[in-house]
C-alpha cells in the first residue's frame, strides 16, 4: 500500500475555502490543492489500483496548514481497520519515516517499509556508524550485462534520538554495474524482520513505492486523465469532487484491465491510452451503440456493425 501526496491544482487567480496557499518572495500568492493517495502496488506488476484518497486541506480550528503527515493519520483512522485483514505493508517516502507514523502502524499490528535518508535521520545513522552490518549480495542478469545488488542491514536500531525511540530494522541497498560503478543506492526502515532469506523481497517491495509515481500520478497527469486540468474549481468542494471522480475512473479502468476480456481486447487493439479515449469520444459522438460490449468489440475489431451505420444513415 503505497502512500504519497500529489498536487492537482494551482493558480494565482482562482481559490476556494479549501485551498492551501504559498507566498512567493515577490509577494504573489499561489492557491493550490493536494491529496494523499493510497495505491495498491506490487513488485513485478505494472497495474496499480488507487484507493480512497485523503484530501490535504486545513482542518477546522487548526492554525497551521494541513500536510501529508496529518493526512495519513486521518486516512489510517478511517480505513486502516477495514484493510487490516488483507495484511497490507505500507510504503512511503522519507517524510513518513518518523516515530508518530511508524508507531501508529506498529501499535495496530501493521507493517511498513519507509525510505530513510541520512540527512533527515541523524540519530539513526549516528547509532549505526562504525558498526558492522549483516550483508548479502546477488548477481542479476540485465539484458546483455550483469549488475550486482548489495544489501546491508541492522536490526533493532532507534528511529530517532531519546529513550522512547522506537526500534526498527534498517536496510541499505546499492546497485553496481558490471564494472563495479554504483549507479543506484537507497535505504529504508521497516518493521519487518530481516534476514538474508527475505532482504531481497523486502527491498523489491520498498522499491515498488515508485509505482505510485510512475504508474499512477504520471498516468493520471500525462496520459489521458488530465488530473491537473482545471475542470472546475467552485467555492469549496468542487475541485476535490472532480479529483475524486478522476481517481475513481482510473481505478475502474484498472479493474477492467485486469478482469474484463472485451475491455482487454479493445485496449490491446488501441494500446495508447489517450488514443483509446479519443476513439471513445469520436465514435460515441456519431454513433449510438446499444451496449458497451458492442462498442468494445467495434474498437477491438476496427469494424462498426453495418446495422448501426444503416440505422443512423452513416455512409
Amino acid at each position: 500500500m503505497a502512500l504519497d501526496g500529489t498536487e492537482y491544482f494551482r493558480s494565482e487567480k482562482l481559490g476556494c475555502g479549501n485551498c492551501l496557499t504559498c507566498k512567493h518572495s515577490n509577494g504573489k500568492i499561489d492557491h493550490y490543492h493536494t491529496l494523499l493517495a493510497a495505491t495498491v502496488v506490487a513488485p513485478g506488476h505494472s497495474k496499480v489500483i488507487p484507493l480512497f484518497p485523503e484530501f490535504i486541506v486545513t482542518q477546522d480550528g487548526a492554525e497551521k496548514q494541513d500536510c501529508e503527515r496529518n493526512a495519513v493519520k486521518r486516512w489510517y483512522e478511517k480505513h486502516g481497520e477495514r484493510l487490516r485483514p488483507s495484511r497490507p505493508v505500507y510504503l512511503g517516502d522519507d517524510i513518513f519515516a518518523c516515530q508518530p507514523i511508524a508507531k501508529m502502524l506498529n501499535d495496530n499490528g501493521d507493517d511498513f517499509i519507509f525510505t530513510a535518508k541520512e540527512s533527515s535521520h541523524k540519530a539513526l545513522y549516528d547509532f549505526m556508524a562504525g558498526a558492522e552490518p549483516e550483508r548479502h549480495e546477488v548477481k542479476v542478469r540485465k539484458r546483455k550485462s550483469t549488475e550486482t545488488r548489495r544489501y546491508r542491514w541492522f536490526q533493532d536500531v532507534p528511529l530517532r534520538d531519546g529513550k522512547d525511540a522506537m526500534l526498527v530494522n534498517w536496510i541499505g541497498m546499492e546497485i553496481a554495474d558490471a564494472k563495479g560503478k554504483v549507479k543506484f543506492s537507497t535505504a529504508w526502515v521497516t518493521s519487518l524482520p530481516v534476514s538474508k532469506y527475505n532482504v531481497v523481497d523486502i527491498a523489491d517491495a520498498g522499491r515498488s513505492r515508485w509505482k505510485i509515481e510512475n504508474e499512477s500520478f504520471n498516468v493520471m497527469k500525462n496520459h489521458g486523465y488530465e488530473l491537473e486540468h482545471n475542470f472546475g474549481h467552485g467555492e469549496k468542494f468542487l475541485a476535490m469532487t472532480l479529483a475524486a471522480f478522476n481517481l475513481l475512473a482510473f481505478a475502474w479502468h484498472t479493474v477492467l484491465d485486469l478482469v474484463e476480456p472485451p475491455w482487454q481486447a479493445a485496449r490491446e487493439a488501441v494500446a495508447k491510452r489517450t488514443t483509446f479515449f479519443g476513439d471513445l469520444l469520436t465514435l460515441t459522438t456519431y454513433i449510438v451503440f446499444p451496449s458497451w460490449h458492442v462498442f468494445l468489440e467495434a474498437i477491438a475489431t476496427s469494424k462498426i456493425p453495418p446495422e448501426l451505420l444503416k440505422i443512423q444513415k452513416i455512409e
